[in-house]
């Protein structure tokens, strides 16, 4: 066999090995590297390009190796798995930058850190001054999280004293132009439900690139053409708009009738109303 051909047919083995390898060793290998993930990543960068482009007669020994390193880091990452102490030997342990407002600079000289470069991780996070910061610390994988102080967190309705409906994840019912049952099932709707809020769209299911349901039941869709202007339904908004009307409908018998007791009826029904709308209002008001 020609060498080139042969280095091609090695090339593609490699590749083919390494792929299903890398999926044993799984997600993190390709999201979040350690210090030993990035060494295994390095070494067995460097056999597959060894077992690739050695054209003597020991290029086979280049997968012992890789199954070997394979083996021995599923091995690390089941300690690590197992054992606190092992991962904070094998990997970094995680240290405090800022407390309380204040930079710790022996942790800095620590990490070796310089003031730079933990200014520009602040304003990763959208964190421009030192002050506003509560408690900052970098994990083993380098990355730099941040908790600012009570006065400085964004504002939720937690902190309103309000209750919110749950949300839950918005599924793709509509794929290239065909619908996934799956997610219709694990919405709980039907084929049927989803061709009338097409209907009522003025599209078919061939139309659409891209269709997602939210957690309220609301169709959001995506077209194959992209200058077309699709016209939301108007349901939820016009519902909001008649009980809004009725309330003040209420509201206006309670002030014009003489008789006290539709007056304190116009009124509790009034209350019961403004009750209702606001428990409401996140579903309806768009």
């Amino acid at each position: 066999m020609p060498n080139w051909l042969e280095v091609m047919v090695r090339t593609i083995f490699a590749v083919v090995v390494l792929f299903f390898l890398i999926k044993l060793l799984g997600k993190r290998q390709v999201s979040q590297l350690s210090f030993f993930e990035y060494i295994t990543g390095i070494t067995i960068g460097n056999l597959a390009a060894y077992i690739s482009l050695d054209t003597d007669n020991t290029w086979h020994l280049g997968f012992l190796a890789l199954f070997v390193w394979v083996a021995f880091s599923l091995g690390i990452e089941f300690l690590q798995i197992k054992s606190k102490k092992a991962r904070d030997f094998i990997d970094f342990k995680s240290t405090v930058l800022i407390k309380d407002g204040k930079i710790l600079e022996d942790n800095m000289r620590k990490e070796k850190l310089t003031t730079d470069e933990l200014l520009e991780g602040l304003r990763k996070k959208d964190v421009f001054t030192v002050a506003d910061v509560e408690f900052a610390i970098m994990e083993s994988d380098g990355a730099i999280n941040v908790l600012l102080t009570r006065e400085n967190q964004p504002l939720t309705p937690k902190h309103l004293g309000i209750k919110v409906a749950p949300e839950k994840e918005t599924q793709a019912v509509i794929m290239d132009g065909q619908i996934m049952d799956v997610p219709l099932d694990d919405l709980n709707l039907t084929r049927g439900w989803l061709n009338l809020q097409l209907e009522k769209l003025g599209l078919t299911v061939e139309n659409v690139f891209l269709g997602q349901v939210d957690s309220y039941g609301e169709l959001t869709v995506d077209l194959y053409a992209d200058k077309v202007q699709v016209t939301q339904p108007q349901e939820k908004p016009q519902l909001y708009a008649l009980l809004k009307k009725c309330e003040a409908d209420l509201e206006l018998f309670s002030l014009s009738t003489g008789n006290p007791e539709a007056k304190q009826l116009y009124e509790d029904c009034s209350v019961k109303l403004q009750r209702l709308i606001k428990e409401l209002k996140p579903f309806i008001q768009n």
